[in-house]
């Protein structure tokens, strides 16, 4: 009867653990993957052996491993990864040498000879970020301690993985100069492919092939895994190949995105207990039945991994200068063992290092560790993002709504992408997407057609996790509908598309544009797209001379900030010679610490050629719109949005006009 083989029982079987394990760890305030490691356990071929662990558990267990290196690698603010660098260089290298040390001191003491003593201590050395699921849950994936743990991974996982390769390499005899040429030249070809050759095919894909949502998600699992299954020719292993192409693939899906959504909900519904429950079913508590030996190992391999984790997490703290609760979570993420552990093992009982003690010690060490770091992030996870919420509490302009005006069907796409990259998920507002219908036009057809357009609309923002409200409604023309819309909504950004062309009426009796800047109590965003968001690696933003004295530039700064994050870019300012030290001044009291570069325009020389020369006819272009009356308002203004449209016909373009408050303008 047992083991069950009926993969469509199997499969109901793991799907009703998969719901009921995290329910009832709820119960006793315990992350729901240690109710799967536990159910894992039980019911594996070790215990009460209703599972088998067989190639669909191997396999999906495989990729949910990789999974979880892809998605944290996806998930880095790369621009904190940037600026703090050093921070993940100092943990890996503290989470890499402590453990590797005291673990080679460890197999000494139990009479290793030199080579496995060696091994030993690189399986303390790695670690899986097994618990990394849980920071991104509970909103501090970007604390810069948790991306100095993620960054701190590749680097410590790398070496004991390089570690692995020499000893084998060494007790297989096959160390020579040839060796080493081979592992150097290989090793930086491969990170090389991953890390320029993937972005450009993807910029590639999502431009001439992109748009429709299941293909994209379908490239992304196929470059994931490829560059996996590559690794072994590189003499590395498939997690760093997973982890290397998320880093390809940052800047090019945002994070708040549909793909996003797709991915990460693949990844935690599916593959990521798949691989929780198959690490569950290598606990086999027999082979402690053989003698002391096996005790005395086993509990040092726990203490020993345990111990350096956490002193190389409170080193970090000390030289870092991190919190408490940031160097638990920095413990949390960094003490899972799992795939390194498990090659190292694998491969020293081949080659004949390792023997069964050494073995199934390193799957108890696996099973505590795994069961300890969901504990510790969850725990300590929370009181960081309290912390985090509490620092930002200060900062918080005002309760975001955005309202999107849309039109017809072609544009309503990038102008629901912009609503995406611009909402703060912590504001937990709908959005609202608009058609208004003139009351002249107001056909039974004309008015099915809007609707179906906003319910599409919904539809599309769902697909990203991000809640909607549509609203249709007939007004005397489409300017008062929206204008009506957006008091009775209070809506705090209104996103409309670009208009091409000026009719008649407009030149009589004032464009649209004029009549939606006349009310300066909300931020309007307009919008021209020709490519997706996410294929652009710059945003160059213009701003006006006075621009930093707007009543609305700390609004203007924290929407080009979001957009910044959001599409993983670098941040250039196009300003005058004169403006330069008063907007470092004033970026500065915003606490504005990311990277940012000034393209000055001098004197002689126009705002256009400076774009052209710095390559902006491709990517993204930001103009600071100036409502008339501004204190950066000049005439000049009025024309150049449509001169830069004209000049750059291939660039994405959004002009922000910022919303000022009441005593602004009284």
């Amino acid at each position: 009867m047992f083991p069950i083989k009926d993969p469509v029982l199997v499969f109901a079987l793991v799907a009703a653990l998969m719901l009921l394990a995290p329910i009832v760890m709820a119960r006793y305030r315990l992350p729901g993957m240690i109710g799967l490691l536990f159910a894992g356990a039980v019911l594996g071929p070790n215990a009460l052996n209703v599972l088998a662990r067989d190639q669909s558990f191997v396999l999906f267990g495989t990729v949910g491993l990789l999974y979880i290196m892809f998605t944290a690698a996806l998930e880095i603010d790369m621009a904190k990864l940037k600026k703090y660098k050093t921070h993940s260089i100092v943990f890996g290298l503290l989470t890499f040498v402590i453990p590797q040390s005291v673990g080679t001191g460890v197999g000494l003491l139990f009479g290793f000879d030199w080579p496995a003593a060696i091994l030993l201590g690189s399986m303390f050395a790695s670690h899986t970020l097994l618990a990394y699921p849980i920071a991104s849950r509970l909103g501090v994936s970007r604390n810069q301690a948790v991306t100095a743990a993620v960054g701190g991974t590749i680097l410590t996982d790398t070496l004991a993985l390089l570690v692995l390769a020499v000893i084998a390499g060494m007790t297989r005899g096959e160390m020579n100069d040839i060796f080493w040429y081979k592992l150097g030249v290989s090793l930086s070809l491969y990170v090389a492919l991953i890390l320029f050759g993937l972005p450009w095919l993807a910029r590639w894909f999502f431009r001439n092939v992109g748009g429709d949502g299941v293909a994209e998600f379908v490239f992304v699992l196929a470059m994931v895994f490829l560059c996996a299954s590559l690794s072994h020719l590189a003499g590395a292993e498939p997690i760093v190949g997973a982890f290397l192409a998320g880093l390809a693939l940052n800047r090019l899906i945002p994070h708040n995105g549909t793909l996003m959504n797709r991915i990460q909900f693949t990844g935690e519904a599916i593959f990521i207990p798949f691989f929780l429950l198959s690490v569950g079913m290598l606990l086999d508590l027999s082979v402690f039945l053989g003698g002391v030996r096996a005790w005395l190992i086993a509990f040092a391999m726990v203490v020993t991994v345990i111990s350096t984790k956490w002193l190389a997490a409170q080193a970090t703290r000390l030289f870092l200068g991190y919190s408490n609760d940031q160097a638990k979570v920095v413990f949390g993420l960094s003490v899972a063992q799992a795939a390194a552990t498990l090659a190292a093992t694998i491969v020293g009982h081949e080659i004949g290092l390792f023997d069964e003690t050494v073995v199934n010690g390193a799957i108890l060490m696996i099973l505590v560790t795994c069961f300890l770091a969901p504990l510790m992030v969850d725990r300590y996870g929370r009181k960081m993002a309290i912390a985090n919420q509490q620092d930002d509490g200060d900062t918080d302009i005002r309760q975001q709504r955005i309202i999107v005006a849309l039109a017809d069907q072609a544009q309503s796409g990038e102008l629901l992408e912009l609503a995406r990259l611009l909402r703060d998920p912590q504001h937990a507002q709908p959005v609202y997407p608009l058609t208004v219908v003139p009351d002249t036009d107001s056909s039974k057809e004309r008015v099915k057609l809007a609707t179906a357009l906003v319910e599409q609309a919904v539809k599309s923002l769902a697909e990203s996790a991000v809640p909607a409200v549509p609203v249709t409604r007939l007004d005397l023309n489409i300017t008062d509908g929206i204008m009506r819309s957006l008091k009775e909504l209070n809506g705090s950004e209104l996103i409309v598309g670009w208009s091409e062309h000026t009719t008649a009426p407009e030149y009589l009796f004032g464009s649209m544009l004029e009549k939606l800047l006349a009310d300066r109590h909300y931020t309007l965003l307009v919008s021209r797209t020709r490519h997706p968001w996410q294929t652009c690696n710059r945003l160059f933003w213009c701003l006006p001379n006075h621009a930093e004295s707007e009543h609305g530039f700390i609004e203007a700064v924290a929407l080009v900030r979001r957009l910044c994050q959001q599409l993983g870019v670098s941040l250039s300012l196009v300003i005058q010679d004169v403006q330069q030290d008063k907007i470092a001044k004033k970026l500065k009291q915003l606490k504005v610490t990311d990277d940012v570069s000034y393209l000055v325009v001098p004197a002689e020389q126009s705002l256009l050629s400076v774009l052209q020369e710095h390559g902006a006819s491709d990517q993204l272009i930001v103009g600071y719109g100036v409502r008339q009356g501004g204190l950066a308002w000049h005439s000049s203004l009025q024309e150049l949005p449509a001169n830069i449209a004209a000049e750059f016909p291939n660039a994405n373009l959004l002009v922000i006009y910022p919303a000022e408050p009441e005593e602004a303008h009284e």
